[in-house]
């Protein structure tokens, strides 16, 4: 939703960059320079704020995220983060380190918006013409929310809860209408669908009636409701019936990574992470510690991110300049993937400086 900016469009925008663990600084680097050429060709200003966080931080500092970083994030226009984490660096109670997590409870980042769109040149996974929805997924609450719950005195029994709360369900609800709208301008159905477990738990039995309300304020936009297990049989049976998909965070969680994976795969996919005043934009993908250092990282959706980045900051300070950036960088993403330049992980053998160098003559 547009807020009163925190800067001067005319200054241009800061924003921070947490390379994180494993490929997330090779990804970013990648996405940088490509960032630099759209935004320049529009004669916008980016002033990139490196900031370290994430495993390798924790190990080092013995601090996962730092308060002064914390703090970083918060003055800036936009966040960009490659990914974070690594398998053998773990809490105390078994858990991986999560800074992203953190960072989405500090500034109350209570969506997290999944793009899965087929785009030409990728190998289908699946017999469908067309995959273009929208996964917004609920990031600080759901079956999230008791992760800093003390552990279980029972030494045989360990318990997570799922809580949801009116006033962030109403808050995530609003931004998929509000996307949902925004689609329908730009020639998609603009439908919601929830996807929620409301015929066994009560917490989604009272996530839908939020659903069911919010949808009432809004009667011009189609709307259904369907059961997470059908609904992810449907993702893969009829995924053009769906445009914008709504639900709790550890279900939204598991159903964007299927939705990666009937488009092509994690290293295809962007995300954004946005509140009311902040937003973080971060490709799906893991840290990848076995193809660290090997030049075979895809690219694709830290650049896909960016692009949201731009498209963000645009509907925030109503600025054509980064409208114009995003769309460039949009399609020379989609015209290098359907030129057959692409990396392993979606059947092609370029490496990840040869598709942002191809990425970067299309800018030019």
């Amino acid at each position: 939703m547009p807020t009163t900016p925190s800067r001067a469009v005319a200054d241009g925008y800061v924003i921070a960059v947490l390379p994180g663990d494993g490929i997330g600084p090779e990804v970013t680097d990648a996405a940088l320079p490509v960032l630099d050429a759209v935004a320049a060709a529009q004669g916008l200003t980016l002033d990139y704020r490196q900031l370290r966080a994430g495993a390798q931080c924790y190990q080092d500092t013995g601090e996962a995220i730092g308060e002064a970083t914390m703090a970083a994030v918060g003055a800036a226009d936009a966040v960009l983060l490659g990914a974070m984490g690594l398998p053998g660096v773990r809490q105390a109670d078994g858990t991986e380190i999560t800074p992203q997590l953190d960072i989405r409870e500090r500034y109350r980042l209570v969506a997290s918006i999944r793009p899965s769109v087929l785009m030409a040149g990728v190998p289908r996974v699946l017999q469908a013409d067309r995959i273009d929805f929208v996964t917004v997924r609920e990031s600080t609450e759901g079956l999230f929310a008791g992760r800093h719950d003390p552990r279980s005195t029972d030494p045989d029994v360990e318990h997570d809860r799922m809580t949801i709360t009116r006033a962030t369900s109403e808050a995530l609800f609003d931004i998929a209408f509000s996307l949902a709208a925004t689609r329908r301008r730009a020639g998609h159905p603009g439908r919601v669908t929830l996807f929620d477990k409301a015929n066994v738990l009560k917490s989604q039995a009272f996530l839908r009636r939020i659903f069911d309300e919010v949808a009432a304020r809004h009667p011009h936009v189609e709307t259904e409701r369907i059961y997470i297990d059908a609904g992810a049989m449907l993702m893969v049976r009829d995924p053009a019936r769906f445009d914008v998909i709504v639900t709790e965070n550890a279900f939204g969680d598991i159903i964007s990574e299927l939705g990666s994976g009937i488009t092509g795969g994690l290293g295809l996919a962007p995300s954004a992470d946005v509140g009311r005043d902040h937003a973080v934009f971060q490709p799906c993908h893991g840290t990848a510690p076995d193809i660290v250092g090997q030049d075979r990282a895809n690219p694709v959706g830290m650049l896909l991110s960016a692009a949201m980045m731009l498209e963000w900051l645009a509907e925030r300070h109503d600025d054509q300049r980064c409208r114009a950036a995003a769309a460039a960088l949009r399609s020379s993403v989609a015209a290098v993937l359907e030129s057959g330049v692409r990396t392993p992980d979606v059947g092609g053998t370029a490496a990840t400086s040869a598709v942002t160098a191809a990425v970067l003559a299309a800018v030019s």
